[in-house]
Formats: structure tokens, sequence, C-alpha cells
């Protein structure tokens, strides 16, 4: 445990560096906020009809929606997460990084290419092409929602944390206010924006996140005069855990329970990404399904750029701050990077040391900005394209009316997050995000696949397949240690946990993947051989795709 003494120490040495610069850390954050919304007005502008604020007319290149997938991708799980993991648990940390960018595999071999060609907006419009509308529209639109806000808590969290760092807020009341603004700032970008506007902002975030990282990771390593073993051996040292820190086991190897979490985990990190509806919504930018193909091949170059430069960042943390202070200005280590950076430059009580806290803070925000608002895109579109549209009005609304339920959801989904987002703040946001893949992997990805690949694959498949990966994903959080009965739980002072692993993964994915094959074979319905005939030559060739 950190002392109250130690945790005030390193909130005031944090606090004394930020608070003289604060003028320059609000004017970061302020041109930052200020450049994203003239662009999401020009963006708004020009957004027309549904196609527009969906997809961004399908305008854009395979490298710009290759920088724009980075962007929605490298969340503050990645940049605030992953570095904090690394700082505090060493090589199990790493795991997350190696995860998240496995994962794109998955995505590229198997979703990318056949999902541009088989959709239109969403998920639901895949499943709709040879199953029954309705039913399979409502759960597709129900699963995107619930994982979707899964993902907007983990970067509530960040969001919540690191202005709070920067601005000194201590008190709850404090943070609350701090991730209403992020959430009403969210619901801006969206409304306004749309697609477009969207996918600007996470290009500009991309290219200053990429920046950013590659400031730190230059500093830190001409600290060690590039010599990476100084730097491993430094943080092992500084870790208290000696050579320990270097190997498997930390966090992950304590007993067979932890080492079953391992694998949980790292199921959801590499078979989450294709199922995440923020990520599947971006193939429907691009004008060709070969443009798409290139998208993945840019995104894959420069988020696998980036994650090994969150190893320098985290190793970094480690090597270069007392793992007490860490802990203090935020127990889940979330604050690690922005800490580095401050510590890089010089230290709290220098110019340089609080212009780089400023800066990559700065970036940080950005990050949490750009994600949030590609999250409530696909949430809102979802819900209006397959909720509203194809099951409430039965597919007789007009565009007009399409894009105003897609705006007015926005704002009911930020509402959720906001509240939602308030709770976790405590939480380490690479873990909120995990679970978020798990849920991703339980419910979407089985029934993506079983569509695209297997003939026989009916509606009740689909139903089952979403609706039990969704509540068993769900339900095993709810009753876990993340949620309750320990002092880093969402509730510390409750205690209904049952279910003893943080991530599902290891039961939630096999169940989705297995009542999507049982809700099949027990249908009394017949697949329509016609129908998954010709998704299959749409899925392989583009042929008379939108």
């Amino acid at each position: 445990m950190v002392s109250a003494g130690t945790a005030a120490t390193a909130g005031t040495t944090v606090a004394a560096g930020a608070t003289e610069h604060r003028p320059l850390i609000i004017t970061l954050f302020g041109l930052f906020v200020v450049a994203t919304l003239a662009i999401t007005i020009w963006a708004g502008r020009q957004t027309k009809g549904a196609a527009d604020f969906y997809a961004g007319g399908r305008q854009f290149t395979g490298f710009q929606n290759g920088l724009a997938i980075s962007g929605d991708y490298m969340s503050a799980a990645s940049f605030l997460g992953i570095a904090g993991a690394i700082a505090l648990f060493g090589y199990d940390g790493f795991l997350y990084s190696i995860g998240f960018l496995v994962a794109w595999l998955v995505a590229l071999l198997l979703v990318a290419e056949p999902l541009r060609n088989s959709g239109r907006y969403t998920m639901g419009d895949v499943l709709a092409y040879r199953m029954r509308q309705r039913p399979v529209r409502t759960a597709a639109g129900t699963s995107t929602i619930v994982v979707s806000i899964f993902y907007l808590l983990a970067q509530m969290a960040g969001a919540g944390v690191l202005v709070s760092l920067l601005l000194g807020i201590t008190s709850d009341l404090g943070k609350i206010v701090i991730v209403s603004l992020v959430g009403v700032l969210m619901i801006l970008y969206v409304t306004i924006g749309g697609m477009k506007g969207t996918t600007w902002v996470q290009m500009i975030k991309a290219v200053l996140l990429i920046a950013g990282t590659l400031l730190i990771t230059f500093l830190v390593l001409l600290k060690f005069n590039f010599n990476i073993s100084d730097l491993l051996g430094k943080a092992a040292d500084n870790s208290g855990q000696g050579v320990k820190f270097l190997e498997p086991g930390l966090k992950y190897g304590k007993d067979s329970l932890t080492k079953l979490d391992f694998i949980s985990l790292g199921l959801a990190l590499v078979l989450g990404t294709a199922g995440l509806p923020h990520i599947l919504i971006r193939f429907y930018t691009v004008p060709t399904a070969k443009a798409a193909r290139k998208s993945v091949n840019w995104a894959i170059g420069i988020i696998g750029a980036f994650y090994l430069m969150t190893i320098v960042l985290g190793f970094g943390a480690a090597a270069l701050l007392k793992r007490t202070d860490i802990i203090a200005s935020n127990k889940a280590g979330t604050t690690a990077a922005p800490l580095l950076a401050q510590e890089i430059g010089g230290g709290a009580d220098s110019t340089g040391g609080a212009i780089l806290l400023a800066v990559i803070s700065a970036v940080a925000f950005a990050t949490i900005l750009a994600v949030v608002a590609g999250l409530t895109l696909a949430s809102s579109s979802s819900f209006a394209h397959d909720i509203y549209v194809n099951v409430i009005r039965k597919g007789k609304a007009t565009e007009k009316e399409e894009v105003r339920a897609a705006r007015w959801s926005t704002v009911v989904i930020g509402a959720a997050a906001i509240a939602l987002g308030a709770m976790a703040r405590d939480l380490n946001v690479a873990g909120l995000v995990a679970l978020a893949f798990a849920v991703a992997a339980s419910a979407n990805l089985p029934t993506i696949l079983y569509s695209l690949f297997w003939k026989r694959f009916t509606t009740q498949g689909a139903l089952w397949s979403i609706y039990g990966g969704l509540v068993t994903a769900v339900g095993l959080v709810l009753f876990s240690p993340v949620v309750s009965g320990k002092p880093t739980s969402m509730f510390k002072d409750a205690d209904f946990y049952w279910f003893p692993l943080e991530n599902p993964g290891i039961i939630s994915i096999p169940v989705g993947f297995l009542l999507g094959w049982l809700g099949t074979v027990l249908s009394k319905e017949q697949a329509d051989p016609q129908k998954f005939a010709e998704l299959e030559v749409r899925s392989l060739t583009g042929t008379g795709a939108h």
C-alpha cells in the first residue's frame, strides 16, 4: 500500500509542476478543442445525407482511412493504460501491447475485405442480407451499443484522471465534472460532423500521438545512450522486483488462477478487434474493398510502430520514476506516461518538464476525444440505421429522419457514457478496454464469421450467438473482481463477486461460438443457399457492393 504521506508528496510534486505552467496547459488543450471543433463544423456543412453521416461519403483513400483507423484504435488504453501496466508489472504489462497488435492480423485476414463488400453502414447490414432483418438488426444494434459503452468507460476514466492530474483536481466532484465536459465535446463532434468530421479528427490525432510518442521514446533512449539493456536493467532495479520484473508472472503468474486470467485476456485481445463496432464501420468509409485492405495494411504499420514505442514508455517510466509516485498519482498507473514526460523534460519544477507534460497530456486528451467520437458514432449509427429505420420504422424513414435519429441517439449514449465513466474513473483503462474486447469477441465475432463463411447459419443461430455471448460476457464481468470485492474494484465497498477472473473471454468467447452453432442445428428454419451464394460472391469479389 502507498502511505498517505507518499501520496501527498507525489501529488504535490505533480501539482507544483503543473500549477506553475497551468496557463500553458490550458492553452494547449483549448487550441486542440477549438481546432477540432472548427474542422467538425466544416465537415458538418458537407454532410448532406446518411452516406455522408455514416461513411463520410466513402471518399477517403486507403492511406487516409488507415491513419484514421490508427487514430481510432490507439486509444487512452494504448497510450496511458499500457505504459502504466508495463511500469507497474513489467513483462506482464507488455502483453497488452502484443495482444492489441496481433489482433489486427485476425481483422486483416478474416474480416476487413469481406465486411466492406457485404455491408453498407453497420454490422447489421451483413447479417440482414441473408437472415430475417428485424430480429438480427435489433440484436446487432444492442450488441454494438453495449460494446461501445464498455469501451467508452475506459476513455472517460482516462480523461478524468489525466485532466485531474494537470489541473490539480482531487475531489470526486471535480473529476465527474471533467468526465461530463469530455462527454459534451464527444456529443458535439458526432452530432455536428458525423463520420467526415470524426475521421479528420482521428487522422490529426494519430499524427499528434505518433509524434508525441516518438519524441518521448527518443528522449528516454537518449537518456540511456540508446542502450536497451541499460534501460531494462535500471527498470528492473528501480521496480523493487529485480529480474522478476522482466520475466512472465509478476501479475499473471502468481497461481493457476492468474495464469488462467492471462489466457482469458489474450483470447479477448487477439479476437476482439475484429468485432469492435467503431473499427468495423471504418471499413465502409473507403470506395472499394481494395482500399479497405490497404487501410488495414497502413494501420498495422502505424499501430505496430506505436506499440513498439509503448514498450520504451513503460520501461522508461519504471526506470526513471518511483513506483510509489506512479501509484500515488493513480493506483492503476494511468498517469505513468505524462509523469515520464515531465521527468524526462527536467522534472516537476522545470520549464521543460512542464512544457513536455503539457504537450503529452494534450496529445493524450486528443487521443481520448478522437476515440470517444468514433465509439459514439458507431453506437448512434447502429441505433439509427439498424433499430430506428429498419425495425421501428420498417424501412420507411427518410434519410433526414434517419440522420436526426442518429444525432439524438448520440446525446442519449453520451449521457450514459458520462454517468458510467464517472463511476469507473479509478480503474486501469487498459483493463477496461480488454473487457470491451471480450464482449466484442463473444457477441459479434462468432456471428460475423458464421454469417460470412457458414452456409447453414440461420437467424436463430445469430440471435443465440449475439445475445448468448453478450449476456455471458457482461454477466461474468458484473460478478467479477472488476466490479466488486477488491480495493481496486469499481465498487470497492461492496462484495458480490463469485467469478474469479478479471476477464471473461476464456468462458464467454467459446460460449458465443457454441451458441451460434447450437442455435443453428436446433433451428427448424433452413438457411437460403441462394442468399449465401450471393453473399459469398459479393464478399469475395465486391460485386454489388455499395
